[in-house]
């Protein structure tokens, strides 16, 4: 793809610009409002006050990333877009499999994250021709592939900031005294769900805190990297369960 590989030359900045001047109301920034998504939002703000910005609002979100949501309003006037699973979803797989399900096995861990993360970001990017996301290549093994654009099932996605390091981030930080995550004073590294997110310990790499229980597997939900082998395999299973459940379902908002 000859096209993106000229984008991918581009500086975070330009790219944004690109993006924005490209695709307009239909582009948006997706974050969880950490450090490199921050980064990203204040970014692209600077170039257009109206830049679109979603969240995923899964249910089991931290109160601090509430805050952050107001933070963001009174910083750049801007009104965060939530984006919420489908209650019936989530009541179909928390009656099948209860409330805490991500500690009993990795497959239903990334069937949780699917229901709530995976397949809501996947209706709301329906809406739109690209969204960038504040993804890097050097805070996971497993990210070191990461472009800075490509096509995802005809959404291009865009990661301005893939080659940037983990200084040039707080640098850029500094600089512009962009707000920061209230959990990251308490030692977060990483932010996602409040039950599956700790703080980390000395010397422990950025993503330690997710899934901590899960040592040996890739500290990933499913929204960048799709899960492969037996895991995959049984994460398929589980998904058509619950979603074929809530076919006819009698929902009555229990569940969430």
């Amino acid at each position: 793809m000859p096209y993106f590989d000229e984008l991918d030359d581009l500086p975070a900045a330009d790219l944004l610009a690109w993006a924005i001047r490209t695709f307009g109301d239909r582009f948006c920034i997706s974050t969880s409002f950490q450090r490199s998504g921050m980064v990203v939002i204040d970014m692209a703000v600077r170039i257009s006050p109206k830049v679109r910005i979603i969240t995923l609002d899964t249910g089991r979100l931290p109160q601090e990333t509430y805050e952050m949501m107001d933070i963001l309003r009174d910083r750049y006037g801007v009104a965060v877009e939530t984006v919420l699973p489908d209650p019936q979803e989530v009541q179909a797989m928390v009656r099948r499999h209860g409330v805490n399900l991500f500690r009993r096995d990795p497959a239903l861990r990334m069937l949780c994250c699917h229901i709530r993360k995976v397949r809501p970001l996947e209706r709301k990017l329906k809406q739109f021709r690209a969204y960038a996301v504040g993804l890097r290549r050097l805070t996971s093994w497993n990210r070191n592939e990461i472009r800075k654009v490509e096509d995802k099932d005809g959404v291009i996605k865009i990661s301005p900031i893939a080659d940037w390091t983990r200084q040039e981030i707080d640098d850029y930080i500094q600089r512009h005294s962009v707000p920061l995550h209230p959990l990251y004073q308490r030692g977060y590294a990483s932010i996602g769900c409040a039950p599956c997110t700790r703080p980390v310990k000395n010397g422990e790499p950025e993503r330690a805190g997710r899934w901590w229980w899960e040592d040996a597997l890739p500290k990933e939900c499913g929204l960048h990297f799709r899960a492969d082998g037996t895991i995959g395999r049984k994460l398929d299973v589980l998904i058509e369960e619950v979603t074929q459940a809530t076919n006819g379902y009698g929902f009555d908002g229990s569940g969430i």
